[in-house]
C-alpha cells in the first residue's frame, strides 16, 4: 500500500536508504548533499536501521571505504556533490574498472570555478566516462524511485557496475514535494540480500581486487567492462518492469512525453524537463506538435534508441547543463549527434547550454526554444547551432 507523503529530494533518498539498509556509508558532507548522510546518521542512531556508517575525512576517502567495504563483500553506498565527486575521480574509475557494484547518490551541482552552490550537471557529466552507469531524475518521487532500484541493477550477475543516482542540487533535494512511499517489506524483498559470489572475507578462497595488470590483459578488462555496461540496458528495463509491479510507476531509458506526432521535440535531462513538459502543454493548446524527451539513463547511452524515438520529428532541440569546452556543444550535444548520424537518422538539432550554476530556465524560455526550431524549418531561419540561453550580454 503507498504511503503519501511531502519530502524533499533528500529526504526521499536517505528515506529508500533506509528502507534497503547497506551493510557500510562512508561519507563527507558537502553542499547541497550532506542531509543526506545526516539523516542516514540519525535513522541509525534511533536504531532504525544497522548500516555501519563511517565519517571520514574527504570524499576520496569516502569513496576508498566504500570500495573496499564493497570488496570485502559489504553492500555499500555514499553521498556527494560538485567538488566532493572530482576528489573521487581517481576511485570513481577504480570502483567500474575493480567492477564493485556499489551506489552513489550525486546531488548535481556546478564544478568550480567560480565556486558556486547551485545546481548544473558538471559534475556527473565530468564523470561521464569513468565507467559508471548514471540514472538522473526529473522530481523527488524518481529519485526516491531511482535509488531503490540502482542495487538491483548494480548487483545483477550481467552487470557488477557501480550506480550513480542523480538530482538536481536544491531543486530537487531541497524543494518538497508529494511523494509516493513504498511500504518497508516490499522494498526490501525487491532489492533483495547481496551474496556476493567472490569477496575478500571469504575465508579458504583468496582473490585479488585491483591488482597490476600487464598490456596482454588490460584491453580485455576495458572490453569486459564495455560489454557489462552495454548489457546494464536490458537489465535497467528488467528492473523497471519489476519495480512497476510493485509500484505502478514506469521508467525506461528514456521518457517520451507527446512525441508520438510531434514535428519538434526538445530532449532535456533532469528537473527542467517539468519545465518543458509545461511549455508542451500550453503549445499543444495552440496546436503546436511539440513533444519531451526526457533522458534517464545517461550512461549506458541509448543512442540507437535514441535515434530510434526522434527519426520522425523534423527538428531537435538537445539541451545541456554542462559546458563541454570543446567549441561544438555540451556532453548530450556530441553524443546525442553523433547517435543520430551513425543510425541515419538525418534530421535537424540544434544543441542550447541552459541552467549553468543554477541560471533560471523558465517555461517561456523552452517555448522560445520551441519555436526557433520551427522558425528553422518552416522560414528557413539560419539558427545558430551552439547557444547558450540567458546569457547576459
Amino acid at each position: 500500500m503507498a504511503i503519501k507523503e511531502r519530502m524533499s529530494g533528500n529526504e526521499a533518498v536517505a528515506y529508500a536508504i533506509r528502507q534497503v539498509n547497506p551493510d557500510v556509508m562512508p561519507a563527507f558532507p558537502i553542499t547541497p548533499s550532506t542531509e543526506i548522510p545526516q539523516m542516514v546518521s540519525t535513522y541509525i542512531a534511533n536504531g532504525e536501521m544497522d548500516t555501519e556508517f563511517i565519517p571520514v575525512e574527504s570524499e576520496h576517502s569516502s569513496m576508498s571505504a566504500t570500495i573496499g567495504a564493497q570488496a570485502a563483500g559489504a553492500r555499500s553506498l555514499t553521498a556527494t556533490s560538485s567538488a566532493g565527486l572530482a576528489l573521487m575521480w581517481e576511485e570513481l574509475l577504480l570502483a567500474a574498472s575493480n567492477r564493485m557494484p556499489c551506489v552513489l547518490t550525486l546531488v548535481n551541482r556546478t564544478l568550480s570555478g567560480p565556486i558556486n552552490i547551485n545546481c548544473d550537471h558538471s559534475d556527473g557529466m565530468g564523470a561521464r566516462d569513468t565507467g559508471w552507469i548514471q540514472i538522473y531524475a526529473e522530481n523527488n518521487q524518481e529519485a526516491y524511485d531511482n535509488f531503490i532500484q540502482a542495487y538491483p541493477i548494480a548487483e545483477n550477475e550481467k552487470v557488477h557496475l557501480p550506480v550513480m543516482v542523480c538530482q538536481d542540487g536544491f531543486i530537487t533535494s531541497h524543494a518538497v514535494e508529494n511523494i509516493e512511499l513504498l511500504e518497508d517489506e516490499p522494498v526490501r524483498e525487491f532489492v533483495g540480500e547481496y551474496e556476493p559470489e567472490e569477496y575478500l572475507l571469504n575465508p579458504g578462497k583468496p582473490i585479488a581486487v585491483g591488482p597490476y595488470s600487464v598490456s596482454n590483459y588490460v584491453m580485455e578488462a576495458k572490453k569486459n567492462q564495455e560489454i557489462a555496461l552495454e548489457q546494464s540496458k536490458e537489465v535497467i528495463l528488467e528492473v523497471a518492469r519489476k519495480f512497476a509491479a510493485i509500484s505502478g510507476r514506469e521508467y525506461g531509458l528514456f521518457e517520451e512525453y507527446k512525441t508520438e506526432d510531434a514535428d519538434y521535440i526538445m530532449l532535456i535531462m533532469g528537473s527542467a524537463a517539468g519545465t518543458a513538459k509545461q511549455a508542451v502543454d500550453d503549445m499543444r493548446e495552440n496546436g503546436k506538435k511539440v513533444g519531451v524527451l526526457k533522458l534517464r539513463v545517461f550512461r549506458p547511452f541509448p543512442a540507437e534508441e535514441i535515434a530510434q524515438a526522434l527519426k520522425n520529428c523534423k527538428a531537435v532541440a538537445i539541451l545541456d547543463r554542462c559546458e563541454s569546452y570543446n567549441g561544438n556543444g555540451g556532453p548530450l550535444g556530441s553524443e546525442v549527434t553523433a547517435g543520430l548520424f551513425r543510425a541515419k537518422v538525418m534530421i535537424e538539432t540544434v544543441n542550447y547550454i541552459y541552467g549553468l550554476a543554477g541560471r533560471d530556465f523558465t517555461v517561456g524560455d523552452a517555448v522560445d526554444v520551441f519555436e526557433e526550431l520551427e522558425d528553422m524549418i518552416v522560414n528557413g531561419k539560419k539558427v545558430q547551432q551552439y547557444q547558450y540561453i540567458r546569457l547576459r550580454s
